[in-house]
């Protein structure tokens, strides 16, 4: 691909992974999902936990392609770099907006999540990309994987030892604990599934994505490109799934085999999306995609905050919430259903939001 080309096949992607990501947000109600539409509880990986790093490692292939064709248009590293900084602290606040609406509650709000996680593993990505050769950025990546891996294995733990991989007795938890405190997530109140240490390995998936930037920004043919983005996968999918005999693949704690097995997963996927829409031309069948995608921080913003509001506003005795889902979607099918048909209904509801974004050229980019 030429420097100032778009690929359709990345804001495709993009756009997928934000639409699956609003729909295993928000089911109608949390006791009767679908087992692929839940996280898994601890060791082992559904479709859900595909989500978050795929955003990140394609954070990290959009960090390749940006701030490269931005160096060879002459501009400054130390420009590029200051333009880094801004864009990861706007994100950072709007995670923390999200997480302290709407009570504002300063000595609660948690202070880690989503958007936070995506703004440290941009900037750090986005400094390693600028200022390291590509040689040190493979080494800086498989460091950040080997360096986790050691501490969650090798650091005792106060009052339990080494080498603990269970919910209460990890180091990543630990950490969590002692610093965050009062601002962990709401749900377990003592960690962070976006927590402190196991931020390191999600940069290395950020570097994972800034590798396949790499292939597709190089002078070779795409269909090579392909092929090779394909290879990698496959070979990333093998390395983690064979980790997961010393470290399990574990979302909540992003071990090194989790992040080797999803960007493995990332490759191999976005390999497919790259075939179809950019080489085989079938670029139609991804437009709804494409839509997701094109504002994606402004969809999950949107699907997080209504989401939020419908949750903190009492219709009598429930949330409104509830009493949408138990008025117009419970009774219409089996739990299980009801609450999948909801979570398909509040999706599109976002897609609408932005269709209408889309159409009007509303582009929000942080």
């Amino acid at each position: 691909m030429h420097s100032g080309q778009r690929l359709t096949s990345l804001d495709a992607f993009r756009g997928a992974t934000i639409a699956l990501m609003v729909l295993v947000n928000t089911p109608g109600t949390g006791s009767a999902v679908y087992g692929p539409l839940r996280h898994a509880e601890w060791d082992g990986w559904t479709i859900t936990d595909v989500v978050f790093p795929s955003f990140v490692w394609i954070v990290g292939v959009a960090i390749t392609l940006a701030l490269g064709r931005r160096l060879q248009q002459g501009v400054a590293k130390s420009a590029l770099l200051r333009q880094a900084v801004k864009r990861a602290a706007i994100l950072f606040t709007l995670g923390l907006l999200v997480y302290a609406f709407p009570k504002f509650d300063v000595s609660t709000f948690r202070i880690l999540g989503v958007l936070q996680r995506i703004a440290i593993c941009y900037l750090a990505a986005s400094v390693i990309y600028l200022y390291c050769s590509l040689r040190a950025q493979l080494a800086v990546t498989a460091a950040l994987l080997g360096v986790y891996w050691a501490a969650m294995k090798l650091i005792p733990v106060p009052g339990h030892g080494a080498g603990f991989l269970d919910v209460e007795r990890n180091l990543a938890h630990y950490v969590d604990r002692i610093i965050l405190g009062s601002h962990n997530y709401e749900h377990t109140r003592t960690w962070d599934p976006e927590g402190i240490l196991s931020t390191l390995p999600a940069i290395a998936t950020a570097m994972l994505g800034v590798m396949a930037g790499h292939i597709l920004a190089s002078r070779a043919d795409l269909r090579n490109k392909v092929r090779l983005i394909l290879s990698i996968g496959a070979g990333l999918l093998a390395a983690g799934w064979i980790c997961d005999f010393w470290l399990p693949i574990n979302k909540k704690l992003w071990t090194s085999s989790f992040t080797l097995f999803m960007a493995g997963l990332d490759f191999l996927l976005f390999g497919a999306f790259v075939w179809v829409a950019d080489i085989a031309g079938q670029k139609r069948i991804f437009q709804p995609f494409v839509i997701f995608g094109m504002n994606a921080i402004a969809v999950y913003m949107a699907s997080e905050l209504v989401d939020i509001t419908l949750h903190s506003t009492p219709m009598g005795a429930r949330s409104a919430r509830v009493w949408l889902y138990e008025t117009f979607f419970a009774p219409l099918a089996s739990p299980h259903n009801a609450s999948l048909l909801y979570a398909v209904c509040y999706t599109l509801v976002m897609f609408a939001i932005a269709w209408v974004m889309y159409r009007r050229k509303w582009f929000v980019r942080v």
